[in-house]
């Protein structure tokens, strides 16, 4: 970069301390301008009738909220808006309303006449189950927010479902399933191109694709099927995205878009096929304010992901504020049908979260029938524990017992801290 171009500072908006946004702030600062993280302890907005002052001060804004996993997605959102309205912001907060409600999303794709599944929401759980009869079964069972395959079941036609899952929205939507392996396509678009492509696998005894859930992934850059590609990009442009990872699956009738994330997570992508799109992320948003980069320059930084803390990142007192655990809690567990308190016992040892089967069947979560054979059972279920709603997939176990018929592993546990002094929370002693 020239001595006489301007530098641009790039401010990179997220409440979460997510490996995706350190990676854009160090791919801005790699390619010659200035980033700033605006986390929970940077953001300042002064607003008086001289206009709008923004502490710190920043050219541009990515957009990096992670809605679905906020306690208050409207309030995050409402700060991207204010910046909004004073500054170009990738992705703008009103195309991110449209595309975290999978609902919503999929109603503004059909309307442009982007492929779609069949799917159906209601506000009456007696109209959501009465429409099933125009779906094959089994059917999906999603909730309308929500992230990493969580808040998703299959579920047959003999088994009621709710209007609302956990207090979120929830809805139906046909099952697509043209592969033997249960594979969909993940294409990760920036600027109206595509920087990367992969298929993703569900893991043994899984239906689901998401990489967080442990799926397999394969680079599909290079192969790309040009339909595929299309329907990604047009997917894209309808909802006013500057960047997303657009998920597809192939049905008999072509490709289908299932779901398209504001926010998709990069690690995967890079595992698969050697990219990051932090770098074109980055060079994006440089040259919405007027910057200039090197285009070779953003080739190369393309090609690592720097997920390393930049100088800038929050300084940790939000971890005060994570909830402490004992040996044991009492929690509530909610499934396809309903809601149950239990008492679930803490195992730091297990990876990963178990569940007795006659408690999953009692909450109306049990296994699809499409699983792999010989592959442990899981089931989707949310779990309040200590105040916080957290979604996990939990392996049937007839040796966890009807005492403690929820054992919680290291899956649900990162985001407590485990005090084995600690009683069962109201029990003499606590």
């Amino acid at each position: 970069m020239g001595g006489d171009e301007p530098t641009v500072t790039v401010g990179i908006l997220g409440f979460h301390d997510s490996r995706e946004t350190k990676a854009i702030s160090n791919a801005v600062r790699a390619l010659g301008h200035e980033a700033v993280w605006l986390h929970e302890e940077a953001v300042g907005i002064d607003v008086s009738p001289s206009g709008v002052a923004l502490d710190p001060d920043v050219d541009v804004v990515v957009n990096r909220l992670l809605l679905s996993k906020s306690t208050s997605p409207l309030e995050d959102l409402s700060i991207a808006s204010c910046y909004a309205a004073v500054r170009p912001v990738l992705n703008d907060p009103r195309s991110v309303l449209f595309a975290v409600h999978k609902h919503a999303t999929g109603s503004r794709l059909a309307a442009a006449g982007v492929p779609v599944p069949h799917t159906y929401m209601a506000t009456a759980d007696a109209r959501l189950n009465a429409a099933r009869e125009g779906f094959g079964t089994p059917v999906v069972y999603k909730t309308a927010v929500g992230t990493n395959g969580g808040g998703t079941w299959l579920v047959d036609h003999d088994r009621a479902v709710s209007a609302t899952v956990d207090g979120r929205r929830a809805f139906i939507q046909e099952y697509v399933d043209a592969s033997e392996r249960h594979r969909d396509l993940r294409i990760y678009i920036v600027d109206d191109e595509v920087v990367g492509a992969m298929y993703r696998y569900a893991p043994a005894g899984d239906w689901r694709t998401n990489v967080a859930l442990g799926g397999d992934v394969e680079d599909a850059t290079e192969e790309l099927p040009p339909e595929a590609a299309g329907t990604a990009l047009r997917a894209a442009r309808a909802l006013g995205l500057d960047y997303a990872g657009v998920d597809l699956i192939e049905s008999d009738d072509g490709w289908v878009v299932l779901e398209v994330n504001p926010t998709a997570g990069f690690r995967g992508l890079f595992r698969a096929t050697g990219r990051s799109p932090a770098a074109a992320i980055a060079r994006l948003a440089i040259e919405r304010a007027g910057g200039r980069v090197d285009p070779a320059l953003v080739e190369r930084v393309g090609r690592s992901l720097d997920g390393t803390r930049p100088a800038d990142a929050p300084s940790g007192i939000r971890d005060e504020r994570v909830p402490v655990v004992g040996h044991a809690e009492r929690v509530t567990v909610t499934g396809v049908s309903g809601s149950k308190a239990v008492l679930a016992r803490i195992d730091t040892a297990a990876s990963t979260t178990r569940i007795d089967p006659r408690l999953a069947a009692d909450l109306g979560t049990e296994p699809p029938d499409v699983v792999d054979d010989g592959a442990p059972p899981r089931v989707d279920i949310v779990v309040e524990l200590a105040g916080e709603r957290r979604t996990v997939t939990a392996v049937l176990d007839e040796d966890v017992g009807p005492e403690t018929p929820l054992r919680i592993g290291r899956d649900l546990l990162r985001d407590y801290y485990v005090d084995v002094r600690r009683g069962v929370r109201g029990d003499a002693g606590d």
